[in-house]
């Protein structure tokens, strides 16, 4: 029986959070194996055949779709109401590195709807949905990495868009999804893209995207986009950007279009980190955050621990929010600035005001270079309600002063400069 525990806001955990338990294969009902229906390791990609094979198992009632030993090519496949996916050990399902082989739709794509390429992996308005094995998803993003950074010198300014790149799992409008024991790896963009959903679990999974020799850019582990009740766990994650990033909309009145919203009660928990930009990150396309909770996790190699990107183009409130019981090396432990990248207030006069409020970060001990790097800007948003609690960082310099936020609450805090 587990201790009743409770979010940031006092609001009691649900048991939900507690069952961790995966199904059997047997339990996802009827087997299609890909080298049943002549889809085989052979190089070719098969992105028509295994639709169609999806479609029939919808067709037939449900059922789960098993990726054998081998590695298997395919662009954009979309699941359905009733059918899962299996991959096995030694198994791969890899993507395409052609952008033609994805879809063109409207999409959800940095906090706007708008037309972009679907991923490799989509699934829409699922009651159930399950993705597990202890195979791998392989985006196969080498190509696209490279030509990203050679458009970047050619011209600085372009966007992470302007270089066509597919996501590899976009989960939209379902809920209770199910992800767990999986490698989920070299995405050519964005990892993991949850989207309206309510009640996910990933569960052991091992995410990665390389920092060197070929940078793999912008491919967070896992974005939650105007999600709820979400549990990372026991998972490592090792990115070139934002291993849990927290977005939810972008722009002037982005609190106020339908499309946008708020991401409620995310647990991450005894994760490891490899190299990342930040662990956890709101923002920077995100309106609302509120009762998030990181605990338990070991960080090897991070830029921030806590990284609350403050957009002077967008009115956001990040509240609720406890990061404790974490070790390891980090450069900033606690990151709060504003944020321009990409600025754009369009035809609004004034700077939307943003709060950061009730923020508790305890129980830590950490190396970092720099503790508390928290800007102040109170034209631009309000901080108040800080805790820092049962912390032992060891840092090369303070970085910003506490009276930047207000109802600053310091209890056994101690800080080793040098």
């Amino acid at each position: 029986m587990n201790n009743i525990e409770f979010f940031p806001d006092g609001t009691q955990i649900d048991d939900w959070f507690y069952d961790t338990r995966e199904p059997s294969l047997e339990k996802l009902g009827k087997r299609y194996v890909l080298t049943d229906y002549n889809i085989l390791d052979d190089g070719k990609v098969h992105t028509k055949e295994i639709q169609q094979l999806i479609d029939t198992v919808a067709e037939n009632g449900g059922g789960v779709i098993v990726v054998p030993a081998g590695t298997y090519l395919t662009g954009s496949i979309y699941f359905k109401q009733g059918v899962n996916l299996y991959v096995a050990e030694g198994g791969t399902l890899k993507g395409s590195d052609d952008i033609s082989d994805y879809d063109l739709k409207i999409t959800r794509m940095e906090g706007e709807t708008c037309p972009y390429f679907t991923a490799l992996i989509n699934a829409d308005g699922i009651d159930g949905f399950t993705m597990m094995g202890p195979g791998a998803i392989d985006g196969n993003g080498l190509r696209s990495w490279k030509a990203f950074w050679l458009r970047r010198e050619w011209n600085p300014k372009c966007t992470n868009k302007d270089e066509q790149r597919p996501r590899l799992v976009y989960i939209s409008n379902c809920k209770n999804v199910l992800v767990a024991g999986l490698r989920l790896q070299n995405s050519h963009f964005w990892t993991n893209h949850l989207y309206r959903c309510e009640h996910v679990k990933y569960i052991g999974c091992r995410i990665f995207s390389p920092a060197s020799p070929v940078k793999a850019p912008s491919t967070d582990a896992i974005d939650i986009d105007v999600c709820t009740d979400v549990l990372v766990k026991n998972c490592y994650m090792e990115v070139n950007d934002d291993s849990v990033c927290l977005k939810g909309g972008k722009g002037p009145w982005a609190d106020e279009a339908p499309e946008n919203g708020m991401n409620e009660r995310v647990i991450v928990e005894d994760c490891t980190y490899g190299f990342c930009h930040g662990c956890l990150t709101c923002g920077s396309e995100s309106v609302r955050n509120r009762n998030i909770i990181v605990r338990r996790i070991n960080v090897l190699d991070g830029k921030n621990l806590l990284w609350l990107k403050m957009r002077p183009d967008t009115p956001q409130h990040y509240e609720y929010i406890r990061v404790e019981q974490i070790k390891g090396k980090i450069e900033n432990f606690i990151n709060v600035n504003p944020w321009t990248q990409f600025y754009d207030l369009k035809d609004r006069k004034d700077i939307p005001l943003s709060y950061a409020d009730h923020v508790t970060m305890c129980d830590c001990e950490c190396d970092c270079d720099i503790y508390f790097n928290v800007a102040g800007n109170d034209e631009q948003y309000i901080m108040s309600d800080f805790t820092f609690e049962n912390l032992t960082v060891n840092a090369k310099v303070k970085g910003g002063e506490y009276d930047s936020v207000k109802n600053m609450t310091l209890e056994n805090v101690k800080v080793n400069i040098g």
